[in-house]
C-alpha cells in the first residue's frame, strides 16, 4: 500500500463535511482518562524518507532476526501462489457478500473454507470466520452458557492467556461465573478440574495442543463434562490437527481456535482469522455468517448466506451475536492454502514442524542449565525450564539475532524461568543448529549468569 499523507487542507474539508471544528470534537466522547495526554513523538518525514526509514528497517530486520517464537502465532511457508491468487481483485476487494446473489465466487469461497474447517475439525458446521481465536472461544462461552442456561463455565488455565482476557472480557458484565483450573508443570490438572465442574457448569474450555504446546488428556475432561449435561469445547491448532484426532472424534460440541498458520502471514501479530465449528443441533446458535450450497429455480447449483441470527438481520434482543462479519481476505487465504497444500501436504507441515521441534527439544535438553519441564509430548512447540529468567535470555539471545522463544512468565507467575520454544517446517538444520550453538554458548561463557 502506498503512503499517502493527508494535508491540512484535506484534513479541513474532511471535518467540515461531517460538521464539526476540530479533530478533539469528534472524540469529545471518549473519557479523559483513556485518551492519550501527550502527542505521539511522529519525526516529520517527506514521502521518500519514510519509505527509506521502512526499507531500513525491514533490511535490519530480515539480516537479523531468526524466529522461534510461537504463543499461538507461528510462521509457516506460504506458497508464491496464494498471494498471486488473494490479490486478484475478485477477492482483494471483495469485503463482504451483503449482496448474496451477486456475490457467488465470494460465497463458494466461504464456504469451501467451512467445508476445510469441518474436514480439519471432524465437526458438522463451521462458520465462515471470526476476528480471531480468542473472539471465537469468547462466542463459544456465550453459546455453552445460552444452550444450557447455566451461568458457570470452566477453563483451563492452559488456555491460551490472551483467549483467556477476552472471554472475561465478555462474561464479566454477563453474570457469568468463570472458574480458572490451574496446571501442573504445563498440563491441566485433572483432579481441580473434576472438583470445579458440577451441575452448574455450562462448559469447560480445554486447549488442544495447550499454550504451553503440549497434550492435554482429552477423553477425562469429556467424560466429566457429559456427565453433567455440559459442554465440551476445544480450542485447537488447524496444522496440528492433520496429526491428531479430531475433536470431533473426541466428542468435542464446539470446536475454536487460531486460523493464522493456514497461509496468514505473521504481520506482527495480525490480522488473525478465528476458527468456528460446532456439531449440527448446535448451528441456529453459532454467531457470525454461514454460507450454505443451494440450487436455483432452474435447478443450477448456487450458494447463499443461511441462517443469519445476527443482530443486523434480527431484533438484538434474539441475536445470538453481535458479531456481524468475517475475516473474509484471511479466511479466503486459508481456503486456497488448504486447496493448494491438500490432505496430504498439511499433514506433511505438521509433522516436518514436530520433527524439527522434537529434534531441537533433544539438543535443548543437553545444554547445561536447560531442561525440558515436562515429559507430555507436544507437537511443534514445547516449554523449556531454564537456570536464568527467560526473558534475559531472550534479551542475550537478542544479540545473536534470535528470539528463541516466548516468555511465559509474562503470563504465569512462577514461571519466569521457562521459554516456550517454537518450531515449523520453514527452520533449517543450519537455523536449529544456529539457536542450539548460540543458547550452548551463553551457558558455557556465563553470560547467563551475570545478566540480572
Amino acid at each position: 500500500m502506498h503512503y499517502i499523507p493527508n494535508t491540512d487542507d484535506d484534513r479541513r474539508r474532511m471535518l467540515e463535511k461531517i460538521g464539526v471544528g476540530s479533530f478533539e470534537d469528534v472524540i469529545s466522547e471518549i473519557p479523559d482518562a483513556l485518551r492519550l495526554q501527550r502527542p505521539l513523538e511522529i519525526p516529520k518525514l517527506s514521502e521518500p524518507e519514510l519509505l527509506a526509514e521502512i526499507e531500513e528497517f525491514a533490511r535490519r530486520d530480515r539480516e537479523s532476526t531468526l524466529c522461534f517464537a510461537g504463543g499461538g502465532v507461528y510462521d509457516h511457508f506460504i506458497p508464491a501462489a496464494l498471494g498471486t491468487i488473494v490479490s486478484r481483485p475478485e477477492f482483494m476487494t471483495a469485503y463482504t457478500p451483503y449482496q448474496a446473489e451477486v456475490a457467488q465466487g465470494t460465497l463458494q469461497v466461504i464456504y469451501e473454507f467451512q467445508t476445510h474447517v469441518c474436514r480439519l475439525t471432524g465437526m458438522d458446521v463451521a462458520n465462515a470466520s471470526m476476528y480471531d481465536g480468542a473472539t471465537s472461544a469468547a462466542e463459544a462461552m456465550l453459546i455453552a452458557s445460552s444452550v444450557t442456561k447455566r451461568d458457570k463455565i470452566v477453563v483451563s488455565e492452559t488456555v491460551n492467556p490472551l483467549y483467556r482476557q477476552v472471554i472475561d472480557t465478555y462474561l464479566r458484565a454477563r453474570g457469568v461465573e468463570i472458574v480458572t483450573v490451574p496446571h501442573a508443570d504445563g498440563l491441566t490438572d485433572l483432579n481441580k478440574l473434576e472438583d470445579a465442574i458440577d451441575e452448574a457448569t455450562a462448559c469447560v474450555l480445554v486447549a488442544q495442543p495447550n499454550f504451553f504446546g503440549l497434550l492435554e488428556e482429552i477423553e477425562p475432561v469429556e467424560r466429566m463434562i457429559h456427565k453433567v449435561g455440559g459442554k465440551l469445547v476445544m480450542s485447537i491448532d488447524p496444522i496440528a490437527q492433520a496429526i491428531l484426532k479430531t475433536p470431533g472424534e473426541w466428542g468435542a460440541d464446539i470446536v475454536v481456535g487460531e486460523g493464522q498458520p493456514l497461509g496468514v502471514s505473521l504481520s506482527y501479530g495480525g490480522p488473525l482469522l478465528g476458527l468456528f465449528a460446532a456439531k449440527k443441533d448446535l448451528v441456529r446458535n453459532m454467531p457470525g455468517r454461514i454460507a450454505a450450497r443451494t440450487k436455483d429455480v432452474d435447478g443450477k447449483p448456487g450458494f447463499v448466506l443461511t441462517l443469519q441470527t445476527r443482530e443486523q438481520h434480527i431484533r438484538r434482543e434474539k441475536a445470538t451475536s453481535n458479531i456481524c462479519t468475517n475475516q473474509a481476505l484471511c479466511a479466503t487465504a486459508a481456503a486456497v492454502y488448504c486447496s493448494l497444500l491438500g490432505r496430504e501436504g498439511i499433514k506433511q507441515v505438521a509433522l516436518l514442524s514436530a520433527e524439527h521441534a522434537h529434534d531441537t527439544a533433544n539438543a535443548l535438553a543437553a545444554i547445561d542449565g536447560f531442561e525440558l519441564l515436562s515429559k507430555a509430548p507436544f507437537v511443534r512447540e514445547f516449554p523449556v525450564k531454564c537456570s536464568r529468567p527467560a526473558g534475559e535470555i531472550i534479551a542475550a539471545m537478542a544479540d545473536h539475532g534470535i528470539l528463541p522463544g516466548v516468555d511465559a512468565g509474562r503470563w504465569y507467575p512462577g514461571l519466569e524461568n521457562v521459554l516456550l520454544v517454537a518450531l515449523t517446517e520453514k527452520r533449517t538444520p543450519a537455523q536449529m543448529t544456529r539457536l542450539v550453538d548460540g543458547l550452548k554458548e551463553l551457558s558455557a561463557s556465563g553470560v547467563l549468569s551475570h545478566l540480572s
